[in-house]
Order: C-alpha cells, then sequence, then structure tokens
C-alpha cells in the first residue's frame, strides 16, 4: 500500500500562511475571552473570515459548487492541525464544528430548497447552527436508544424530547435534530433528522451546561453546551432532512470524517503544549541545573514527540484512506485514531503542566485550559471504550479460532508437522549419526 501524505506546493503557501495568520491574529483573542461578548467576538471575526476569503480558504470541507474549496481530507486535516491551535482559529475559516458537521448534513441530505434556505446562508457565515442529539437520559456513545420523538400528523411532525450538551445551542439560528419517528424499526433505522429553527415555539433553551471547559456560566457565547426541551414542536414535511429512518446513516457521514478533523486539532494543541514544554526545560533551574539536563524531562520530551509523530501518520494515513476509498474504508482507522489521539493530547499537556508547576497550574499560562479541554476528547464523538470495542471487533474477524482447541503456534503440533516437511533432511541426519 503506498501512502502519500504530500501537496503541491501552493497549498504549502497556505499552511505557512495559516500558521503566521492564527498565531498572529487568533491567538491573542484566548487573553479577552472573558472580556467581551459575543458580538464583540462577531465584530472581531468579521475582518478575519474576510482575508480567508479572500486567501481561498474559507470553508475548505465543501465543494466549490456550495461555496467551499473541495479538499479532500489529507489537505483539511493538515489545514485543522493549524486550526486545532487555538478554539477561537475555526470560526475564522468557516470550518468550525458543529457547523461544518451541518452544513455537510445539509449538502448529502438537504433537498434545494433547504440548502437555499440554511446552507448557504450558513457558509456566507450570516448564520449560526448547532447539532441536537446527545440526551442525559441515555448513553450519548449510542445514538440508537435516543428518546426524543417526532410524531407524524396530517400538517407534518410533532417533536418532542429533552437534548443536552448541544453545542452552540444557545447562540444558534437553526438545529438539527435527531429524533426517533419509528420505535419499531431496526435500532439503526428508528430515527431522522430534522432542521428546526431555534425561534419556533415550543424550543425550550434552559441553559448552557457548566462543564470544565466553561465551568462558569456560559450563556450566549460561542462554545457553550445547550440543554434544550422540545415540547410539541411543529415541523412542517419539508422539515425532514433526507428520508425517514436516515438519521443514523447521515450522522456517521458527518461524524467519521470529523473524528480526522478532531484528531488534527488535537495534534495542534498538543504541539502549542508540547513548545511550552521545550522552552520551560531550556530555562528553569532545579537542584543546580535546568530542567533540560534531567533524564526524566528528556524521557518527557522524546515520549511526547514519538507519540505526536505516531498519532500524526495515523490520522494523515486515515484521511488518505477516505479520500481514495471512502468513509466506510476508513472507520476502523479512524476509531483508532480516536482513542489514541485524545491520549495523546491529554498526556503531552500533562508532561507540559508538570514541568511547570504551579505556573502551568495558574491561569497565567494557557496550559491549565488545554488540560480542561483535554479531558472530554475521550468521550466526545464517542466514548474512548466504544471506539476499542469497535476496533477489536473488526480486527478479529480476520480471525478463526482452532477447531482443534490447540492455539495455531503449539509447538508439538507444529513440531510433527515439521518432521513431514522436512523427512528428507531428518532421515538423512539419521543415517549419517
Amino acid at each position: 500500500m503506498a501512502w502519500d501524505f504530500s501537496t503541491d506546493p501552493e497549498f504549502e503557501e497556505h499552511l505557512e500562511w495559516m500558521r503566521e495568520f492564527v498565531r498572529e491574529e487568533i491567538w491573542p483573542i484566548e487573553t479577552i475571552e472573558h472580556d467581551i461578548g459575543q458580538a464583540e467576538l462577531d465584530r472581531i471575526y468579521e475582518p478575519l473570515q474576510q482575508r480567508v476569503k479572500e486567501r481561498g480558504l474559507w470553508a475548505a470541507h465543501l465543494p466549490p459548487e456550495l461555496g467551499g474549496q473541495g479538499f479532500g481530507q489529507v489537505k483539511l486535516g493538515l489545514m485543522h492541525e493549524i486550526l486545532g491551535t487555538s478554539f477561537f482559529a475555526s470560526n475564522a475559516f468557516g470550518c468550525q464544528a458543529p457547523d461544518s458537521g451541518n452544513s455537510e448534513i445539509l449538502a448529502i441530505a438537504g433537498t434545494p430548497e433547504q440548502k437555499e434556505r440554511w446552507l448557504r446562508p450558513l457558509l456566507a457565515g450570516e448564520l449560526k447552527s448547532a447539532f441536537s442529539m446527545t440526551e442525559p437520559e441515555v448513553a450519548g456513545s449510542d445514538p440508537t436508544r435516543i428518546r426524543t420523538r417526532a410524531v407524524r400528523d396530517d400538517d407534518g411532525y410533532v417533536l418532542s424530547g429533552h437534548k443536552w450538551f448541544t453545542s452552540n445551542g444557545s447562540i444558534a439560528d437553526f438545529l438539527i435534530v435527531m429524533a426517533v419517528t419509528d420505535p419499531e424499526a431496526r435500532p439503526h433505522e428508528r430515527a431522522s433528522m430534522f432542521v428546526v429553527p431555534a425561534d419556533v415555539p415550543g424550543v425550550n433553551m434552559v441553559r448552557d451546561v457548566p462543564n470544565m471547559e466553561h465551568p462558569y456560566p456560559h450563556w450566549g457565547m460561542l462554545g457553550g453546551h445547550t440543554e434544550i426541551y422540545y415540547e410539541n414542536v411543529r415541523l412542517g414535511p419539508d422539515a425532514l432532512l433526507g428520508k425517514e429512518g436516515e438519521g443514523f446513516l447521515i450522522s456517521q457521514q458527518r461524524l467519521v470524517p470529523g473524528r480526522i478533523h478532531h484528531c488534527m486539532r488535537w495534534l495542534g494543541l498538543a504541539r502549542r503544549a508540547f513548545d511550552m514544554m521545550c522552552e520551560r526545560s531550556l530555562y528553569r533551574e532545579v537542584r543546580g541545573g535546568l530542567l533540560r539536563d534531567k533524564q526524566t524531562v528528556q524521557n518527557w520530551i522524546a515520549d511526547s514527540a514519538a507519540e505526536m509523530q505516531a498519532a500524526r501518520l495515523m490520522t494523515l494515513q486515515a484521511a488518505w484512506k477516505m479520500d481514495e476509498y471512502g468513509s466506510s474504508a476508513a472507520r476502523m482507522d479512524v476509531s483508532l485514531i480516536k482513542f489514541y489521539g485524545a491520549k495523546v493530547l491529554h498526556d503531552v499537556i500533562d508532561r507540559a503542566l508538570q514541568l511547570h508547576g504551579g505556573l502551568g497550574y495558574s491561569t497565567d499560562m494557557p496550559l491549565e485550559m488545554l488540560y480542561r479541554y483535554a479531558r472530554h476528547a475521550r468521550f466526545v464523538d464517542g466514548a474512548d471504550e466504544v471506539h476499542r470495542e469497535s476496533v477489536a471487533r473488526q480486527i478479529l474477524r480476520g480471525y478463526e479460532a482452532p477447531e482443534d482447541g490447540l492455539p495455531s503456534e503449539y509447538v508439538p503440533k507444529r513440531r510433527e508437522a515439521a518432521k513431514l516437511k522436512f523427512a528428507d533432511v531428518l532421515d538423512a541426519v539419521s543415517v549419517e549419526g
């Protein structure tokens, strides 16, 4: 199998421009995040987004006919590695979650009318969206168990249910909601997706759930995770995305490439923490010497470099396979990088924080913020345990239990087979002896 992650010189120039742009224009936003509201943040983004559009890098995940650039997953992965260095970068490039995933859903399953009403304004940055699937009453890693219902009636559907961790729900103009339309169908055919305007009666937004990333009230700001009650929300038949029962299928088409982007963004964050760790080792003195001269620190730096490189190659290989053969062919690769990449992110940040001691634990450095964010990587888009189980199942399909109950490598059995295979040689040895 040939793996080729190279890109053309023109695209390499784009990546170099992005590195400087994100560091110089986006990173500073982090330091004033708590001093501004969403309106001020939008004002900061407006000229930055214009520069990205002029550069031809806006909404790169979608085809040109929808206002995107049509980049494949390898190129998108390399872009997201740079964007991942700051939580604010993706919005400047029109490929932020959940808008990017929702735009892909609308591109895949939307009617021409739905694309005109929702997709084009979303891509233009005129609307914000949210994806509403996770429910507090059931395991979020198993979307086949959701309880929210969309019941058909003469005029369309009536939507009722309880959701939470609907990212950006409190600033969304519309939501894409996963709801059961046929509870008697097979598990993966019970749910459907609907476009729900945020201002229709019955969409009751309770709160943005405080969490490790945002421990304090965060209502009405980018990055909030909203709890919502849908109470008898009346939807027309034009709210349905795709066909009834296709919700799970559509979600997988959204989530598989999205996981590659997650993992590349995590590598960007890990690299940022790694840089802080290396810099710290060069000037911090402990017990008569610099940190860089201590074997433990050297081990941390070497281990981090190896783990990041492994995760990067695994992720780019998954992206390459998706570009070449489609998302189904890359499903196991994506599950592998999902849990491995999350561990690398956590471990690199943890080492960097430990090396900074009290300074790293304080908010004078971004490490504590990165550390809190890193913990959610182990369950977002499917818990680690679910992906490990999926990988193991797929691997084990390539094996069979021995019919005689003895291991294939059982030496006494292999010795008997070898004696038959090399009988002439063994007989000659016996005669000579």
